[in-house]
């Protein structure tokens, strides 16, 4: 018995170290090679100036011609780029959108110094002024993952009926909303936006991690539950690329990474607290599956639940109608 607890022991910490070994390079290697990676900016101008970026960097820009300035900011609140590098009689000009990513736009305004001296940089669409660098975007969305895992874990666990499990995960993603869009916005005042569209796209997030959290565990156990925590939390949280961009950070984790739900959850929230939901789209139509699929698990998967059906009786047990009072 000593020996079996003792390699148990031995087991286990073989298991987490590799788990480890596994976690720091999946954090650590995305933030350690961050750079452009076919990151989507507009350019007016001559014809060999997209030539010339290529030439200057192979790989690093996906370049979208404009005609003019317009339609560059144009491009930029529909979230078809990142910035815009325009080129005029009167001399070059850089446009950056920082609510779109804080580092793209620090590197724009970086590759503007390398047009000339004193080339002037607009910021189309900022930065909320009480979030300037943007962490408290990153920092407050965070813990909604976490909650909203947990909160799927919660319902699996304690709600044995199939139609409360429901219940409970919807009235989440209704309140969690409503309540996290409160704080961001009138408590901390780091959120810009319409109310209403955030709530919906906070609480849309929500429903997508809790229910899909649920979903899993009520057809795979706990075994459901740990798949989840990985994929989505662990795996997701590297890949989302919330501070930086999809594009900068090595490929294909970087596609990847909006194909989970908070990458998604983020992109939809930039969308519609800073460019009147451009863009958002995609992440409407992943969140909504997460969330969808989710549900569908939840509705027929058999684990955890309570029976519903009544114990039979022992044979030759009496019925308590029947037995005679002492």
């Amino acid at each position: 018995m000593q020996r079996k607890a003792l390699a148990l022991g031995v087991l286990i910490a073989v298991i987490v170290v590799a788990v480890q070994a596994l976690l720091v390079p999946l954090f650590a290697a995305p933030a350690a090679n961050i750079a452009p990676r076919d990151l989507p900016i507009a350019v007016a101008g001559p014809p060999a100036l997209a030539a010339q970026l290529e030439a200057e960097r192979p790989g690093a820009f996906e370049v979208h011609p404009v005609a003019d300035a317009a339609a560059a900011d144009a491009a930029i609140k529909d979230r078809e780029v990142y910035g815009a590098i325009l080129v005029s009689p009167t001399g070059p000009e850089v446009h950056i959108a920082s609510a779109a990513s804080p580092t793209v736009a620090a590197l724009l305004t970086q590759a503007a110094a390398e047009l000339g001296p004193q080339v002037p940089v607009r910021d189309v669409v900022p930065l909320d002024p009480d979030d300037a660098r943007g962490a408290g975007f990153a920092g407050g969305f965070l813990p909604l993952a976490i909650t909203s895992l947990l909160a799927g874990v919660l319902v699996f666990l304690l709600v044995r009926q199939r139609a409360a499990r429901l219940l409970a995960l919807l009235s989440y993603g209704v309140l969690a909303g409503f309540s996290v869009a409160a704080v961001q916005q009138e408590w901390l005042g780091i959120l810009p936006g319409g109310y209403l569209a955030v709530a919906a796209a906070l609480g849309l997030f929500a429903l997508a991690v809790a229910a899909a959290m649920t979903g899993l565990a009520a057809v795979l156990d706990r075994g459901g539950l740990a798949l989840g925590a990985l994929v989505m939390f662990l795996v997701g949280n590297a890949l989302a690329g919330i501070s930086a961009a999809p594009e900068l950070l090595p490929q294909p984790w970087g596609e990847i990474g909006q194909w989970l739900p908070i990458g998604a959850g983020a992109s939809l929230l930039r969308s519609v607290a800073y460019f009147d939901g451009g863009g958002a789209g995609f992440a409407v139509a992943l969140l909504s599956a997460y969330a969808a699929g989710g549900l569908l698990l939840t509705l027929i998967g058999r684990r955890g639940l309570a029976s519903e059906k009544a114990p039979a009786s022992q044979p030759g047990s009496a019925r308590p109608d029947l037995v005679p009072a002492a």
